[in-house]
């Protein structure tokens, strides 16, 4: 059964990592039917304007009504999962289950003895942890009020949310734009084509990323992203950067998970790696909540929030470059290599008192 389940837990095959001499075998999940005729029903019917063709692309790369501008859920609440499909059957696969199923065998166990560094995985989020995507959404938002004839408000709180919330929210509740419900869909899809006009001109990571990710390599520490966008334009975008060689892992808008949570687990299956033993580094309040109710460690990266809104990580930095290899030993080395596994409390019985008699005493 271990077998079966290490065969089937990754959602997508990838090309195995220039940068580690052997690979990972990440295994497939297969999306059910019903899910996949969900996500091709909600995609957006883009018209030739402003670089796009009639197939909905923008320079040749597909647009989807993603969660791009969209606040996900943050999942796992109660431990729960999300379900795949196997040849024999619907699997339904939460954070217990990966857990237990994804127990490093006996070679494993005296590797990892040897070199406890490479039991870890680590998740990165693609939003201001990889990528500055803060700077393009708020671009893009400038962008559609300035051909729409309007204004951005100024404050830091209001830019704040424009970056957190739906674009439903954002137009109605923040900007207060007037528009009709088909003038909504209009600016929602003219905002995703500037958003990616914008991302193709990307050209660096987060200060520190690629340095942190040379250190991750040469501890042979294995990595995922995890990220709304498609996965050609993910792809691209690391390439572009010159990072793609580091990331075992990817988890793109194709995998079909519903929330964060969901998907820093298809990332921690992909990496054969149980969620108790992997660190998400994520900028978000909310991110992080999804992290430690998937049994996960969290590094959060001041700047999109202060610091005082990311208390509840495990580990706050201002950026990369303050972090080395040690700092992931520290934050399993208070509980050992069981942190946050469920045990079993054990209550010691105290012996009971011998009582004396008069046999005893002479």
């Amino acid at each position: 059964m271990n077998t079966n389940m290490r065969s089937s837990s990754a959602l997508l095959q990838l090309r195995p990592s220039l940068c580690f001499s052997h690979s990972l075998s990440p295994s497939k999940l297969i999306l059910s039917k019903s899910k996949r005729l969900n996500l091709v029903q909600h995609r957006l019917v883009i018209k030739n304007s402003s670089g796009f063709d009639g197939n909905g692309s923008v320079n040749g790369f597909p647009v989807k009504p993603n969660k791009l501008f969209m606040q996900e859920a943050i999942g796992a609440e109660y431990g729960e999962g999300f379900e795949t499909f196997r040849l024999d059957g619907p699997l339904k696969v939460d954070v217990d289950y990966l857990n237990d199923r994804l127990q490093e065998g006996f070679l494993k166990r005296i590797r990892y003895a040897m070199k406890p560094d490479e039991a870890y995985g680590l998740i990165f989020s693609w939003d201001n942890v990889v990528s500055d995507t803060r700077a393009l959404k708020l671009n893009a938002w400038k962008q559609l009020a300035f051909e729409e004839g309007k204004e951005i408000p100024d404050e830091g709180d209001a830019q704040r949310l424009m970056l957190s919330a739906g674009a439903d929210h954002v137009l109605h509740k923040i900007l207060l734009w007037e528009t009709a419900e088909s003038e909504v869909d209009r600016l929602k899809s003219r905002l995703l084509q500037i958003y990616y006009d914008n991302l193709l001109k990307l050209e660096k990571p987060m200060d520190g990323l690629k340095e942190w990710l040379d250190a991750l390599c040469t501890a042979r520490i294995p990595c995922a992203v995890v990220s709304s966008l498609d996965r050609r334009n993910m792809v691209d975008a690391l390439e572009r950067f010159g990072l793609k060689k580091y990331f075992q892992g990817l988890v793109s808008e194709e995998d079909g998970m519903e929330s964060m949570a969901h998907k820093f687990l298809s990332a921690a299956m992909k990496l054969d790696r149980k969620p108790s033993k992997c660190v998400v580094f994520e900028d978000d309040p909310r991110g992080i909540t999804a992290a430690h109710n998937c049994t996960m460690m969290a590094v959060a990266l001041i700047g999109a929030h202060p610091a005082y809104d990311l208390v509840q990580a495990d580990l706050a930095v201002a950026n990369f470059n303050e972090l080395s290899v040690i700092n992931l030993r520290r934050l399993f080395a208070n509980k050992g290599s069981t942190f946050m596994d469920r045990q079993k409390q054990i209550i010691e019985k105290t012996p009971p008192k011998r009582k004396l008699t008069i046999d005893t005493i002479f």
